[in-house]
């Protein structure tokens, strides 16, 4: 009978450094879908995973840029060309009464895009997942140090997975089923 597929492979580690030391002979084996966690931010597990890449600033300046046409050419559009009026001799296109109203659209979909895209690349919210059925987890937010090897990850072997695991000294490795 075959074994049910599996979320990944989760170790827990006693210290801090040894997650950290942990977390770059995985990178250095080839795996790149890993997740720590932690109980507070640690720099040098991102830095020994490489998953400081983020999108969002991206997406920010996308959205900016997209609040940013959105409010000039609305003004545009209103003053020049749907209900063009000639007051005291003024041009159409005054180009400095947009300013007000561009910058804050710009900054509002900037905002926007920063809370949605930030949201949706952290698949969240996300009211179940995995690693919560696995016994002792519950102390990655207290005291405990994980490291997570997912399943989908090109190198992945179940068996010789977890034997590396077992040979990066963890407190112990756990099955994580979906």
């Amino acid at each position: 009978m075959a074994r049910p597929p599996i979320y990944g492979l989760l170790a827990q580690f006693a210290t801090p450094q040894a997650l950290v030391d942990a977390a770059h002979k995985v990178h250095e084996a080839g795996f790149h879908k890993v997740d720590a966690f932690t109980p507070y931010p640690m720099e040098e597990v991102i830095e020994a995973l490489h998953q400081h890449d983020s999108k969002v600033p991206w997406l920010v300046f996308l959205g900016g840029c997209a609040g940013a046409f959105a409010g000039y050419s609305m003004q545009y559009f209103a003053a020049v060309i749907d209900y063009p009026m000639n007051v005291a001799g003024k041009p159409m296109h005054a180009w400095p009464m947009y300013i007000p109203i561009t910058f804050e659209l710009t900054i509002l979909l900037a905002s926007f895009s920063a809370v949605f895209g930030m949201l949706a690349i952290n698949g969240l919210p996300m009211p179940y997942h995995p690693l919560f059925n696995v016994p002792g987890f519950k102390r990655a937010s207290s005291d405990g140090f994980f490291l997570c090897i997912e399943a989908r990850d090109p190198h992945f072997d179940r068996q010789a997975t977890a034997k590396f695991l077992e040979g990066l000294k963890p407190v112990e490795v756990h099955e994580v089923a979906h």
